[in-house]
């Protein structure tokens, strides 16, 4: 009985981190499903989703500028990633946010912010970029959204 135990309490933690739902609420999903940890994953998601669209008319007027280098120098990225106010862009989790967009444009080449925010994420394939800032306007409850983007590679004018 404690294995299983552990188990749930590693998904409700596991499940907490991916979709930044709370506890309440994993554990919810959890036994909607069986314990099924995919089914919850996806069902918390999409509530993840819905409480961005939630977010959409707001106005965001702060954010971070933010730079990844990549390959000995020769990549790099700068991003402009908005949201509604000062105490957000000094979060870890909006600033680790940034950082995983910079590291995205500068691993592809997008036309367009649309572009990039319907790819999917390098660190995790079959999750979009949309998801991934989704995840943090769940946890920081603030409109975030990616401004602009520029790549830059050595060689290219």
């Amino acid at each position: 009985m404690g294995d299983i135990m552990a188990i749930n309490v590693n998904d409700i933690k596991n499940l907490r981190e991916e979709t930044g739902a709370g506890v309440i609420e994993v554990k919810a999903a959890l036994d909607a499903v069986g314990g099924d940890y995919e089914k919850a994953k996806a069902e918390l998601l999409q509530k993840v989703g819905a409480k961005a669209a939630k977010k959409s008319d707001r106005v965001t007027k702060d954010g971070l500028i933010h730079s990844y280098i990549h390959a000995g120098g020769k990549v790099g990225a700068l991003v402009y990633v908005a949201c509604e106010t000062d105490f957000v862009a000094k979060t870890e989790a909006f600033q680790k946010l940034c950082s995983e967009i910079a590291l995205q444009v500068s691993a592809g080449d997008y036309a367009n912010v649309e572009e990039l925010a319907n790819d999917d994420y390098i660190r995790e394939p079959g999750k979009k970029i949309q998801d991934l800032i989704n995840e943090v306007i769940a946890k920081v409850g603030e409109k975030i959204e990616i401004r602009k983007f520029v790549k830059i590679k050595v060689g290219e004018d």
